[in-house]
C-alpha cells in the first residue's frame, strides 16, 4: 500500500455511509480519511469491543472467548451499533459506520454500503504488528460467522446490497479513498434509481436508546 493516505480536499456531503470487511481489509484506514474529508465522525464496531474489554479487564483474546460461548457480547454490541445507527438515520448529517455487520444494522438508515476485503495472504501481512495474530485473525473470522448464522440468520457471504465492493490490494491507500470519494461526489438523489434490499434483522430485546450524536 502507497505511504500517502491524508485526502486532499474536503467532502461536502451529508451521507450516512457504513463500511464492512475482514479483518485488515482496510477499512479502519478509510474511514479516518472520510472522517477528515467529511468533517464528520465515525464508530467503529471494533473499538467499541476494545472498550467492552477494558471494561471487564479482559485482552481481545479473552472476550473474544466470552463472546463465543455467550451471545450476550454479541448482542450487546450490535444492539448499541443499530441505535446509533438509528440515530444518525435521521440526523441528515454525514456519518460513518464501520463493522462488519454495519451494512445489516443500519438497514435502510444508510445512504451507502461499502464492502472492502482483500486477499488472505494481504490481509494476514497488514495485520502483522498487531496484538492479535493470525491464527487468531482466522479463528475469530469464522467464529464471527457462525455467530452471526446462528443468533440472526446472517450469512457474512451475502454481499448483495452493498453499493460498492473493493478488493483493496489493487490500489494504494490514496487510491482507495480516491475511488470511493468519486463514489460520494458522484452520487445524487436524482439519478438513484434504487438500491438492493437489505435483509431485514431483528435483535433480541429493545435497543438501548441513545440519547444523543456521539
Amino acid at each position: 500500500m502507497g505511504n500517502q493516505s491524508t485526502p486532499e480536499a474536503s467532502l461536502d456531503t451529508n451521507l450516512f455511509i457504513t463500511v464492512s470487511g475482514p479483518p485488515g481489509c482496510g477499512a479502519t484506514t478509510l474511514c479516518e480519511q472520510l472522517s477528515v474529508a467529511m468533517d464528520c465522525p465515525y464508530v467503529s464496531g471494533g473499538d467499541i469491543f476494545r472498550e467492552i474489554a477494558e471494561d471487564r479487564g479482559y485482552n481481545l483474546n479473552q472476550l473474544t472467548a466470552e463472546a463465543a460461548a455467550s451471545d450476550e457480547i454479541d448482542r450487546a454490541l450490535d444492539r448499541r451499533l443499530q441505535s446509533i445507527a438509528e440515530k444518525w438515520g435521521g440526523a441528515e448529517k454525514p456519518f460513518i459506520l464501520e463493522s462488519r455487520l454495519a451494512g445489516w444494522l443500519a438497514q435502510d438508515h444508510a445512504d451507502l454500503r461499502i464492502w472492502l476485503d482483500a486477499p488472505l495472504e494481504v490481509r494476514e501481512a497488514r495485520i502483522d504488528d498487531r496484538e492479535e495474530t493470525i491464527a487468531e485473525m482466522r479463528v475469530r473470522e469464522v467464529s464471527e460467522a457462525t455467530r452471526y448464522d446462528a443468533y440472526y440468520e446472517i450469512d457474512v457471504e451475502d454481499r448483495e446490497f452493498y453499493d460498492l465492493q473493493l478488493n483493496t490490494a489493487r490500489w494504494s491507500k490514496r487510491g482507495v479513498f480516491q475511488i470511493v470519494r468519486a463514489t460520494i461526489e458522484e452520487y445524487t438523489t436524482a439519478d438513484d434509481e434504487g438500491t438492493y434490499g437489505v435483509p431485514p434483522l431483528e435483535l433480541d430485546d429493545e435497543p438501548p436508546k441513545v440519547s444523543r450524536i456521539p
